[in-house]
Order: C-alpha cells, then sequence, then structure tokens
C-alpha cells in the first residue's frame, strides 16, 4: 500500500529514491522534502530507497521530485 491515512488530517506515503547511499544521503533527501509546506514527519532509508512522509494532506509528486532533485537524487515515484 503506497497512501494510507494514519491519524484524521494526515497521509503517509512512501516513495523511492534512487541513490542513497549512506545516512549523510538519508539526511539531504529528509531535509529537502521537510522543506515541503504541510509535511510533518520524513524518514529515508538508503538500504531500501524508501523515503516514508507524512503530511498534512496529498503532496504534489512533482513537488517531492523537486526536492529530491534539489539534493542530488532521482526520485524513481511511488513505492
Amino acid at each position: 500500500m503506497t497512501t494510507q491515512t494514519d491519524t484524521p488530517g494526515s497521509v503517509t506515503t512512501v516513495y523511492q529514491v534512487s541513490g542513497m547511499s549512506c545516512g549523510h544521503c538519508e539526511g539531504s533527501v529528509s531535509g529537502e522534502i521537510s522543506e515541503i509546506p504541510g509535511v510533518t514527519s520524513v524518514e529515508a532509508v538508503a538500504a531500501t530507497g524508501e523515503v516514508t512522509v507524512v503530511s498534512a494532506a496529498p503532496l504534489d509528486e512533482e513537488a517531492v521530485r523537486a526536492a529530491v532533485d534539489e539534493a542530488g537524487f532521482e526520485l524513481v515515484g511511488k513505492a
């Protein structure tokens, strides 16, 4: 399942990001995505390439793509 509602008003989405290989990579991706308005939590895992994002509402995938690009990585899509 790619998107689920955790609590009223919050949405969890898992994205697949290529190129992350270490904790610094995780921090870069998390930092950029956390700047998107409405994002309340970000967890990036380099080992799996998965980035779990909790937000107040569904995010525009292009905004997430731009944030991941800014961090120097590629958004593959939703996991």
